[in-house]
């Protein structure tokens, strides 16, 4: 189960002292819920987006990427229900003009005051902007709610260019824009979010099959890079949830400190996006299976990962609080290949001779793996700062080393530590981080 330490108000700090996490536009008070990812946190996110790359797309020979713009013809949205059906029921209170869910308030009395709310009403979460220079309806656009449209789009360009065969995926990372009435939960739930989403085509028949496969091949990736399975589960949508567009849903569901709360979704959406586009554009979408000789729209199985989701689990996951003589330890446990910073440097003292040392060193390592030199406050103090923010190895250069030319290496979880000369530095962090 979730480790009880990690509370939402611990990961928060974390998170703003070591600069994974800053609150968007603080130095004027802030913005509701949006944040920037601080140096240690663009790294973190980004390493989840390779990771998600390279398992979805790099690993397989059966996907290609694409980067779709976010800006997008406002029939595409008309084609795929966004202007019609993506909305959520709201309610305004009458008293403190508060906004709410009306699925997610019971009664009919504001929580906050107690003031009467208005009856529901429908709000579409799409944001709308303009295109030129002059505020005309003919010039709307709106913000992509989601990237797999782009993918949808591109369907007929992507197979033609690559002279793909079925079943094949196109996998997307990108920008992605809701106007929640209620996010919140950190980073969980935010108006402007990164999803990771892969559209996989198939032929009609063997969607079942396929949806089934990247179920499991999506909680995989997860234990994969570490995540305890004990705070994972599957959860099948009912049929009177399911989205108009799917014949199936199952969300892979993380236990938060808030609670269990999804953190990706794999839906099987039938032909019904490629059918929408091609009756709105005219295109014929259609894909002709040469084997058989016949033509046919295929079914598509969606994974649909958020990026600001899948990194703030790992960080929950990852959190843990140990006992260290009358102190208290915090590690961050991070999978190697999710962490942020792979080796710190630490010379023993500042001396420039050890200085000049230690940068030899991360000179040899930096070219193949992101390093960061620290020579503030006691070794004690600097291993516990590279512990907190999930660095797996330090390196440190003492007096010694002036005479064997070696370093001590020192591991993360285990504290164990080794000796190893600084000529053979890179060759000893490439077996390591191959071991995964």
């Amino acid at each position: 189960m979730a480790r009880p330490e990690a509370t939402m108000d611990k990961i928060v700090s974390l998170c703003k002292r070591r600069g994974f996490v800053f609150p968007s536009s603080e130095i004027y008070g802030g913005f509701s819920s949006t944040w920037d990812y601080g140096p240690l946190g663009s790294l973190l996110k980004n390493n989840v987006k390779n990771a998600w790359i390279r398992s979805v797309v790099q690993e397989r020979d059966d996907m290609v990427l694409l980067d779709a713009a976010i800006l997008m013809h406002p029939q595409v949205w008309q084609a795929s229900g966004h202007l019609d059906n993506f909305t959520d029921p709201l309610v305004d209170c009458k008293s403190c003009k508060q906004r709410f869910r009306a699925d997610q308030v019971e009664g009919d009395r504001c929580s906050a005051c107690g003031g009467e709310l208005t009856e529901a009403r429908q709000f579409n979460m799409m944001f709308k902007t303009f295109v030129g220079p002059v505020e005309e309806d003919a010039d709307v656009a709106y913000l992509r709610p989601e990237t797999a449209q782009g993918i949808f789009a591109n369907f007929k360009n992507v197979a033609t260019a690559t002279r793909r065969k079925l079943p094949f995926g196109i996998a997307q990372v990108g920008k992605a824009f809701r106007n929640e009435i209620t996010p919140g939960n950190f980073t969980f739930r935010t108006r402007e979010f990164e999803q990771m989403e892969i559209e996989y085509f198939v032929a009609p028949g063997t969607d079942d099959e396929w949806h089934k496969h990247w179920v499991d091949a999506r909680l995989d990736w997860y234990r994969r890079l570490g995540m305890n399975m004990e705070n994972l589960k599957l959860r099948e949508h009912e049929r009177s949830e399911l989205a108009h567009y799917a014949k199936a849903t199952v969300d892979i569901e993380y236990l938060f400190p808030f609670g269990w709360s999804e953190l990706e979704g794999i839906a099987n959406r039938t032909d019904f996006d490629l059918r929408q586009h091609q009756e709105h554009s005219g295109e014929d979408l259609t894909y002709f299976d040469d084997q058989n000789n016949n033509r046919f729209l295929p079914y598509v199985i969606e994974p649909s990962a958020g990026a600001d989701r899948s990194t703030l689990a790992f960080l929950v996951d990852a959190y843990v609080e140990e006992p260290d003589k009358d102190e208290t330890r915090v590690v961050l446990k991070l999978h190697r290949e999710l962490a942020p910073i792979k080796v710190a440097f630490l010379p023993l003292s500042k001396k420039p001779v050890l200085a000049e040392l230690t940068r030899k060193a991360q000179k040899l390592v930096s070219p193949l793996l992101m390093t960061q030199y620290d020579d503030t406050q006691s070794i004690g103090r600097r291993y516990r700062r590279q512990d907190e923010i999930g660095t797996p190895y330090c390196i440190t250069v003492d007096f010694q080393s002036l005479e064997d030319d070696a370093a001590t290496i020192r591991e993360r979880d285990s504290m164990g530590q080794v000796r190893v000369p600084i000529a053979e530095l890179p060759q000893w962090f490439a077996q390591a981080f191959s071991r995964g």
